[in-house]
């Protein structure tokens, strides 16, 4: 039998830090050949450092790893991947932080070429029981986490160790199967993701709760603070789960914001970028027209 390619699918909630772990797998891949496939590049942020070249498809990264997009074809981009000589070593998906990702890893199951190694899932320990008892985000966080092979409890930094506790407990709940393990920046051992090993059942083939969301990019920023502009979007009760873009300061610096419901980061992004921002949240809560005149106020 010949050498199959193994798969490892990230998923979990908006915001949960896949962008983090996945920026700490290819800093640390000591000579591993590993290739991520994302949705499209502008959902990943690869550190600046790293990248070697790029072109519309392919981003090389330091060490010989790629990242890929892959768009609305994950088959043919993981094709594309099983041509290349070398092979990868491993293959890394991140799915999209409201898909189900046992439906990925049902899908890579279905190719002759790789073999779906596990499925690991982020549980942001400041919000996952907020989250989980939320009537319209519940049955996605929970569908999540019963995918499982292992579950990386992030951002512990943000809680105290007592509820750090009281979360993992809550978490082997509904997923008794997977290990948990906790990490602040993403900071978990290659070896524990690429040694991941099936525990769960074989995922089957689900929809995702794609049509509950609402996702609207804003272009065309023109100059402004960049602090003010991601703290009045995170405060201003507009309905943004998530949010991600680069704007241009008023000295001309790129900034990369990123917004997770009511917490906000900004720093400064060596390269240029066009200033736009893509903003998710529930369908009947994003507010749209709030957001643009605050966006059109920023400057």
């Amino acid at each position: 039998m010949s050498w199959k390619i193994p798969v490892i699918v990230i998923g979990g909630y908006l915001g949960a830090g896949k962008t983090t772990l996945l920026n700490h797998l290819l800093r640390h891949a000591d000579g591993r050949r590993i290739a991520i496939l994302v949705n499209e590049f502008g959902d990943l942020p690869i550190d600046s450092d790293l990248i070697e070249a790029e072109d519309d498809e392919i981003i090389a990264i330091a060490g010989g790893c790629i990242c890929c997009s892959f768009g609305s074809d994950m088959t043919a981009a993981l094709m594309r991947l099983a041509g290349l000589s070398p092979k990868p070593d491993y293959v890394v998906i991140e799915a999209s932080g409201v898909a189900m990702p046992g439906t990925v890893g049902a899908s890579v199951a279905l190719l002759d070429e790789f073999i779906l190694s596990g499925i690991v899932v982020l549980a942001d320990a400041e919000r996952i029981t907020i989250q989980a008892n939320d009537e319209y985000l519940a049955d996605t966080i929970l569908r999540q986490l019963s995918d499982a092979d292992l579950i990386v409890q992030t951002k512990i930094d943000l809680i105290q160790p007592q509820a750090a506790k009281d979360n993992c407990q809550w978490i082997a709940t509904h997923n008794s199967r997977a290990p948990i393990i906790p990490t602040t920046q993403g900071k978990v051992p290659l070896e524990v993701i690429l040694g991941i090993q099936r525990t769960t059942l074989e995922p089957q083939l689900s929809g995702h709760s794609d049509a509950e969301f609402t996702s609207k990019v804003f272009s065309n920023i023109s100059a402004c603070d960049p602090h003010t502009l991601a703290k009045n979007i995170a405060i201003g009760g507009f309905g943004v789960i998530r949010a991600k873009g680069f704007v241009e300061s008023l000295t001309g610096q790129t900034y990369l914001i990123q917004i997770v419901a009511d917490r906000y980061d900004v720093k400064e992004f060596e390269r240029a970028e066009p200033p736009a921002i893509v903003c998710i949240g529930l369908s009947n809560k994003l507010d749209i027209k709030k957001i643009s005149y605050e966006i059109a106020r920023a400057i």
